[in-house]
């Protein structure tokens, strides 16, 4: 079993940047793939970015560039440096863990959830 507890999420302006991070429990975070959604209202939850327990990482195509997943094994945490900020950011951003792969329905555990607002 993995808690997942997000942190860093805030209202900032278009142009700024926020940082993420997600505290995992247990034992076995490097074995784990980790992820960020995010789900604005009346939207589908999407997938922002992943990182195997190998370090490769994705992203979707609207964040290229401007996020950066990364995870600290010896911490147990993965955090998202988010730059460049849009108002079409805004969502509730979650952290997810994985013991198969990254695909979407591949994520077993899931944190609470941080509110990431950026106005225009």
């Amino acid at each position: 079993q993995v808690q997942l507890v997000e942190s860093g999420g805030g209202l900032v302006q278009a142009g700024g940047s926020l940082r993420l991070s997600c505290a995992a429990s247990g034992r076995a975070f490097s074995t784990y793939h980790m992820g960020w959604f995010r789900q604005a209202p009346g939207k589908e939850r999407d997938l922002v970015a992943a990182i195997r327990w190998s370090g490769i990482t994705i992203y979707a195509d609207s964040v290229k560039g401007r996020f950066t997943i990364s995870r600290d094994n010896a911490k147990n945490t993965v955090n998202l440096q988010m730059n460049s900020l849009k108002p079409d950011d805004t969502a509730v951003y979650y952290c997810a863990a994985s013991t198969t792969g990254i695909s979407v329905g591949q994520f077993d555990y899931w944190g609470q959830g941080t509110q990431v607002t950026v106005s225009s």
